[in-house]
């Protein structure tokens, strides 16, 4: 039997960011506005699975993924405590997250787009460093001029962080999930460029 000369390449480990990382980079997406199930790259295969459904009825307003060849490990963690103040923060061991605004009504995920990162959310949940990087996608006609994360519609920040800060919430569970979930600030581009730099450390440091 003839085997095959090529296989799909990993999303997570085989996709080059590319050679202006991490000023731009190709992002991969597990997740779009429609998307009423959240999904997430399965790590041993790099196939999408089902993480679990949307509890409530709100959506993740922007595509949603990550970034090849990243991981939020130790630097990224020292990075958030200089940050916060606080101590004995670990990175949550998964490829840093991408949010890539686009004017654009893409329909499906497990596709890869360019990204320019504006910005970020730095997100705890549960003492667990889970940064979400923002992005527009590259020559965007409503969002690509945007460089900072200043920049954007200030309502769709708010989307954003009440997005992730509820996503993980039960319902009838008023005072918010079992695992605390907190965004301590929004900053801007040249954080995000050191954030994004961190990460490729840390995954250079655990997967060489």
């Amino acid at each position: 039997m003839d085997v095959p000369a090529q296989f799909a390449a990993h999303p997570w480990h085989g996709v080059d960011p590319g050679p202006d990382f991490p000023r731009a980079f190709t992002a991969f997406i597990e997740i779009v506005p429609t998307d009423t199930v959240k999904y997430e790259l399965d790590k041993a295969t790099g196939i999408l699975k089902v993480d679990r459904p949307q509890l409530f009825s709100n959506v993740c307003p922007t595509l949603y993924g990550l970034v090849p060849r990243t991981y939020c490990g130790t630097r990224v963690a020292k990075l958030c405590e200089g940050k916060t103040g606080r101590a004995g923060l670990k990175g949550d061991g998964d490829p840093m997250d991408v949010c890539v605004l686009t004017e654009k009504p893409i329909t499906h995920a497990q596709i890869l787009v360019p990204a320019v990162p504006i910005g970020g959310l730095r997100m705890l949940d549960n003492d667990e460093v889970d940064d979400k990087i923002l992005a527009v996608l590259k020559g965007d006609a409503v969002y690509g001029a945007l460089t900072d994360v200043s920049e954007m519609p200030r309502s769709l920040v708010d989307r954003l962080r009440h997005y992730f800060l509820t996503y993980k919430q039960k319902p009838g569970e008023p005072g918010g999930s079992a695992a605390p979930v907190e965004i301590t600030h929004v900053y801007g581009r040249d954080e995000a460029l050191a954030v994004l730099e961190a990460s490729r450390d840390d995954y250079r440091a655990r997967f060489g």
